[in-house]
């Protein structure tokens, strides 16, 4: 099926009635949008900009995406914008990568204000990979999928906030009782370089009193979530560097020191053989309560595509949703010694390894490099060398925050269903820059779900999610109009 033709309707619609007040009819012209293609016709204009963030010769798409999309579809919402250039790129005076938007809509200073987020770039579209009759910059219907490189990730996620924000506008007469910020951004899928610069340089005009944005997925299809800050990462080299040259295995086998071997020990020594750390200083402190709580009732994995969960793998006595959401976790992504692909019989002379802890909240992370180094010495693994070589932070909103009780509230009376509550979402997203930085209760509702293909050939979004999250942020934008007075905390 073409883009172009009939969408599909699913099982997984919204529990609202058409008729009613004007919360239902801000609901029902969000769903209009849906039904009518003219959602699906936004999307495809956006698909097609081929924003890479990880091809340097894309920059102008970043730059054309701003300027020529989203520009002109804020002010249609009664938003004055302007293009920022990216400080982490401004020692190079022809470089104009990630570029940023700030945009406003002040209908009374005196009004709370919200701050919401987008990125438009995406990562590479690898066009070869995709499967017959897809491409990455056209967005192709077949069934409940819409396939398109950001169709997920976030071209969808923020193009039903925006429709959805248009929807309540016009319920409203025009008038939403709150004022709008957004920051949007075209470096994220890069790791987000200077976005938190910006949002320093610019906390005036980026103040208010909630942060709600929409990036990574749902726990699964069928349910709204909710999340309040993501899991940290830092990102660590370990390096065995032990001689110039490799030596033939036969002749000194046995009297050299096998970098690979040392290494292999030194990383075994982190993690036990069933996945739990066992360096103090990476652990993180006992799961609360009320992150506990949250969690009990979200089973990991389900949906078409997810993998067979290992049941004895990670800390123990933890349920696989407690370690992927409310525990850290220590991977190793990358591990190489001579030549892998055309081995030779010859001791290497170096090791090394690409490591990554994703961490909670309250996790000693600034010192992860120390806490390494001071292992390994204590164990006697001297030749390894320890290198941090990329750090972001974790945040968590308090789960019994009046906004987040706010938030869960409005999903419910949107779709008449139970959203999950996720205390941080497993992966990354910057949201320590809204949470610290600029100081903001962070409350992020997904749009994709698990295996939506994020950042692989064959990327997509489901319509049925996509319907779905429009009657929640429709719900979502006209409820902040009769409750965020009472909600904002005084500044």
């Amino acid at each position: 099926m073409s883009a172009t033709e009939t969408i599909e309707q699913n099982p997984v619609q919204p529990a609202i009635l058409a008729a009613g007040g004007p919360r239902e009819q801000a609901v029902a012209a969000a769903l209009g949008r849906y039904d009518c293609g003219a959602f699906l016709h936004d999307l495809e204009r956006r698909v097609a900009f081929r924003s890479e963030s990880q091809n340097p010769a894309q920059s102008g798409a970043l730059a054309a995406y701003l300027n020529d999309e989203i520009a002109p579809a804020l002010a249609a919402l009664g938003f004055t914008s302007r293009v920022v250039a990216n400080p982490a790129f401004e020692a190079d005076a022809n470089d104009a990568r990630a570029p940023f938007l700030i945009a406003e809509r002040i209908e009374d200073p005196a009004l709370p204000t919200v701050l919401t987020y987008g990125h438009g770039d995406v990562v590479r579209g690898y066009d070869e990979q995709w499967r017959d009759g897809l491409k990455p910059w056209e967005v192709r219907v077949e069934g409940d999928r819409w396939y398109g490189r950001g169709t997920a990730d976030n071209k969808g996620q923020h193009s039903v906030n925006f429709a959805a924000l248009a929807a309540v506008l016009a319920a409203r007469g025009g008038k939403l009782g709150y004022n709008v910020k957004v920051i949007f951004e075209t470096g994220e899928e890069i790791g987000s370089p200077g976005l938190n610069e910006v949002c320093a340089a610019h906390r005036d005009a980026l103040a208010a009193d909630v942060f709600i944005a929409s990036d990574g997925p749902r726990v699964s299809a069928e349910r709204p979530t909710l999340f309040l800050g993501s899991r940290g990462g830092v990102t660590f080299e370990l390096r065995v560097d032990l001689r110039e040259g490799a030596h033939h295995s036969g002749n000194w086998g046995g009297a050299l020191r096998n970098p690979a071997i040392v290494l292999s020990h030194a990383i075994a020594s982190l993690v036990d053989r069933h996945g739990a750390i066992a360096v103090d200083g990476l652990r993180p402190p006992p799961i609360s309560a009320s992150v506990r709580a949250a969690l009990a009732d979200i089973e990991l994995g389900g949906d078409e595509n997810a993998p067979a969960i290992d049941a004895d793998w990670g800390e123990p006595g933890l349920t696989p949703t407690e370690r992927v959401i409310g525990w850290n976790t220590l991977e190793v992504l990358a591990f190489k010694a001579g030549n892998p692909d055309a081995p030779v019989n010859a001791i290497p002379p170096r090791a090394h390894a690409t490591c990554q802890l994703r961490f909670v909240v309250g996790t000693d992370y600034l010192r992860v490099g120390e806490h390494l180094q001071a292992h390994f010495a204590r164990l006697g693994f001297g030749e390894v060398q320890v290198r941090v070589t990329q750090t972001s932070a974790a945040t968590r909103l308090d789960p019994d925050d009046a906004w987040v009780h706010w938030a869960l509230a409005s999903l419910r009376a949107s779709t008449g269903k139970k959203p999950a509550l996720l205390p941080n979402l497993g992966g990354t997203v910057p949201n320590d820059v809204f949470a610290e930085t600029l100081g903001l209760p962070t409350l992020w509702v997904p749009h994709s779900y698990p295996a939506c293909a994020q950042h692989a050939p064959n990327e997509h979004l489901l319509g049925s999610v996509a319907r779905e999250a429009l009657a929640v942020m429709a719900g979502l934008w006209y409820d902040l109009g009769d409750d965020a007075r009472r909600l904002a905390r005084p500044r």
